[in-house]
């Protein structure tokens, strides 16, 4: 009995511990508004806000645009000419990138 208690207690710890490591995953949709602007909406799996999150927007690997998602997880610009890059970055291992060629 006293093996079975221990054995359940190890599994509920290594369940336990597990848990955070699951975290969330970033999203990030984008669409062209058809006024010359781009709306990116942004947050994440697990329901939570995007909100201050940084976004940015590179053209020949250059930062041309930069910003953070507003109080709505959203973050409009100018469209820029040519091909360009949209980057929702939430830090290291959460970032997702979208060509601009991606967005209808």
């Amino acid at each position: 009995m006293k093996r079975l208690g221990i054995l359940v207690g190890t599994l509920c710890l290594f369940v336990g511990l597990s848990a955070p490591a699951l975290g969330h995953t970033p999203l990030c949709n984008c669409w062209d508004n058809g006024d010359g602007t781009i709306t990116c909406e942004g947050g994440f799996s697990d329901g939570s806000s995007a909100s201050g999150t940084r976004t940015v927007v590179k053209k020949d690997g250059k930062v041309v645009i930069s910003g953070e998602m507003d109080e709505h997880s959203e973050f409009t610009f100018d469209k820029p000419e040519g091909e360009y890059t949209v980057i929702f970055d939430a830090g290291e291992g959460h970032k997702v990138k979208i060509k601009g060629s991606d967005i209808y």
